[in-house]
């Protein structure tokens, strides 16, 4: 189980409809098992409406924020504007196994996921105390 602030959801939901047709994406970030924000970025896929690829920028950086003490890179998250929030085949196709959240928000649900070594498993979660 992991523990999401209620500001995360309204984020992400919002995210999600601003950015529709194509697919937003970003950063989740926080500590342990705790998601305390996001960091929305740019989607930099070829097609947006179908893939999403963060901007690498925005990772790096986040990687270098955390490196000198800010918040963690706890997973990412992303929209299926036209689908659910699962896993598609293509998010199981560029899974790495990496133990990481992923957030799916579609049809105003948000979706929690981990991706394991065998592939994705829905995540319970709590809404923290802001």
């Amino acid at each position: 189980m992991i523990e999401v602030r209620a500001s995360v959801i309204a984020t992400l939901l919002a995210e999600a409809g601003s950015a529709a047709p194509e697919e937003c994406c970003g950063l989740l970030l926080g500590e342990g098992a705790r998601i305390e924000t996001v960091s929305p970025a740019d989607n930099v896929a070829e097609d947006r409406t179908l893939r999403f690829e963060i901007d690498p920028y925005a990772l790096l950086a986040a990687h270098k924020a955390a490196r000198d003490g800010g918040p963690q890179i706890l997973g990412y998250y992303h929209s299926h504007p036209e689908g659910h929030p699962v896993p598609s085949a293509t998010d199981c196709e560029h899974a790495s196994g990496d133990s990481r959240v992923w957030a799916i928000v579609a049809k105003g649900e948000v979706a929690f996921w981990r991706d394991g070594e065998t592939g994705f498993e829905q995540v319970s979660y709590s809404l923290a105390v802001e």
